[in-house]
């Protein structure tokens, strides 16, 4: 008897590389344990103010057990909570829209929506930096939009070069895009793109009239000197004609160490764009009102205890990039890996120490299904992702992440220090099979 088919859509569809590894180590039946460095699934407590919130929800929030849809547009606390999060960044919040999304996987779904072209069509494609996260590229495919990209250049000394501003705006003349995608404070490579970088890209977007949509996840985790980047940070002054196309993409899943709450928000200095994405959304219905509640508990807070929160997060994960860094460096000379700057990953590329041929997608699949180390007495492995899935294939280049791969800083201390001798070992027993 015959079976009813998926869409050719699902047939070709595989899971994302974040969570590659991951999929794969849950089928191993023997007794390693893992260390995911995988996924950015951060392991630290939330905010105080949001605990607070969380542990005195079922007597002073919701009375007793209901739990009603809320506005399409988010709860007004909700709201004010992502607002004033921005606003304790020293960035101007008047005139500014927010609604709360399903994390912000649903912002990023609705920026595409309300900024390429028709579904099928390659008209007014995403204009994504590569590499890039690789939800952004996923999502535009399950919508059916396109995306074109410029790509970075990972140096020897662990820093990425963007191309020449000329041979970016060729690429929009050509390709004619939506929007320009940028991530000022970066996954997957831990970059932080300058004050002057990002106004450059500003410009371009006037001149060429497209949207500039920032991924502002990671807003203020930055370890290296100056003062917060962001594309609220840019006047008219500095760029006239700039306001009315910017859109941040915000969540609580990073700063604020929440990733399964899965609250977000879309906010932009465009009426026209939040009145019309708000309209999509309402298919929604809302975001959930128990992450709403929690969130907004920040609304409340002090600039001074957000900014001292900030330091906080900033100490922690500076150490912790650091040791791995130069503990990695240590064990594997001639390794190359991105220069932490900002959010909470490294690119580690492996191109001087490997044989031709070399695949991350397989390295990384290798550890997650049979690789181990003996560490300490413990038999362990390590999950990573392959950085071959946050390129697109371009027609006669080669993919640079074939011989890289992303960590997340997102253990304990006492699992981070273990990583970097077991990436070494894994490598050496892989590169040995071969």
């Amino acid at each position: 008897m015959s079976q009813p088919v998926v869409s050719e859509y699902y047939a070709r569809r595989k899971p994302s590389s974040i969570r590659l590894a991951q999929i794969a180590f849950a089928q191993r039946q023997d007794a390693v344990k893992a260390i995911n460095l995988a996924i950015g699934n951060v392991s630290l407590p939330v905010h105080p103010a949001m605990a607070r919130r969380l542990n005195s929800l079922s007597t002073d929030s919701l009375e007793g057990t209901v739990i009603k849809y809320t506005p399409t547009l988010g709860l007004e606390e909700a709201n004010r909570a992502f607002l004033h999060v921005l606003a304790s960044g020293g960035f101007a919040t008047e005139g500014l829209f927010s609604q709360v999304t399903d994390g912000g996987t649903l912002g990023m779904e609705l920026m595409i929506l309300g900024i390429c072209g028709e579904a099928g069509s390659a008209e007014r494609p995403l204009l994504m930096i590569e590499p890039i996260y690789t939800n952004y590229p996923a999502l535009a495919r399950r919508l059916g939009r396109s995306t074109v990209s410029i790509r970075r250049t990972l140096q020897e000394d662990g820093s990425f070069t963007l191309p020449e501003l000329s041979e970016s705006e060729e690429v929009i003349k050509q390709t004619r895009p939506g929007g320009l995608l940028v991530i000022p404070y970066d996954n997957p490579t831990g970059q932080m793109m300058s004050a002057e970088a990002l106004t450059e890209l500003a410009r371009l977007c006037v001149r060429y009239n497209l949207w500039l949509i920032s991924d502002e996840s990671y807003r203020m985790l930055y370890y290296v000197p100056g003062e917060p980047v962001s594309v609220w940070g840019i006047s008219e002054e500095d760029v006239p004609g700039i306001r009315g196309r910017r859109i941040s993409i915000e969540t609580a899943s990073k700063v604020w160490n929440a990733c399964g709450l899965r609250i977000g928000a879309l906010i932009t200095d465009s009426k026209l764009f939040h009145d019309k994405a708000l309209a999509e959304q309402t298919t929604n219905l809302c975001a959930s009102k128990i992450g709403q509640e929690i969130f907004g508990a920040l609304a409340g807070e002090s600039f001074e205890d957000l900014n001292r929160w900030y330091e906080k997060q900033r100490a922690y994960y500076s150490q912790m990039c650091g040791s791995f860094t130069t503990a990695l460096k240590e064990v594997l000379p001639g390794v190359i890996v991105s220069n932490p700057d900002a959010a909470l990953y490294s690119v580690v590329d492996v191109r001087n120490l490997v044989k031709d041929g070399f695949d991350s997608g397989d390295f990384v699949m290798y550890c997650a299904t049979r690789g181990k180390v003996v560490l300490d007495g413990q038999e362990l492995t390590l999950l990573t992702a392959p950085l071959s899935g946050f390129y697109t294939d371009k027609p006669g280049a080669a993919n640079p992440g074939k011989t890289q791969m992303r960590v997340a800083y997102v253990e304990p201390p006492e699992n981070m220090v273990k990583a970097p001798r077991l990436f070494a070992e894994l490598l050496k027993a892989y590169e040995a099979e071969r």
